[in-house]
């Protein structure tokens, strides 16, 4: 079970652990499909992807946002995540290397905002996010 971080060595500044993920495959995305629900054929067929004016099929935006919240319960309690607001900025592509990560933004009483993202092996960023984690 994920402990919370002592508060009081908290800093502005502080990095989350980093998440690494190996290459998006189209079974990763199979299986989101599944799992989620989602299955708009836009994630996992190629013809309608191309129909679309895509190169390929692109990934769930929810995936991404189930990535950085996965940096988040790695770090705290599921139960100390007060909220987070995420904003897709670009797709993500079959064979891309994401990586996420985040970082205090702000100490306040009790609780400390948290700025996340996601990013390809190149820097290019998919995904930011927000995040309020609370201490008890």
């Amino acid at each position: 079970m994920t402990t919370l971080p002592d508060f009081a060595t908290l800093g502005v500044g502080d990095e989350l652990p980093a998440l690494d993920l190996p290459p998006l495959t189209r079974h990763t995305l199979a299986l989101y499909c599944g799992a989620s629900g989602d299955h708009n054929p836009i994630h996992v067929d190629i013809d309608f992807a191309k129909s679309a004016g895509l190169p390929d099929v692109i990934a769930h935006g929810m995936l991404s946002a189930a990535w950085v919240a996965r940096v988040l319960t790695d770090w705290v309690p599921q139960q100390a995540i007060r909220s987070l607001d995420v904003r897709f900025a670009a797709m993500t592509t079959v064979g891309e290397r994401i990586r996420c990560t985040g970082r205090v933004t702000e100490k306040l009483d009790r609780a400390v905002k948290v700025q996340l993202t996601t990013a390809n092996s190149e820097g290019a960023v998919k995904l930011s996010a927000d995040a309020v984690i609370a201490w008890p």
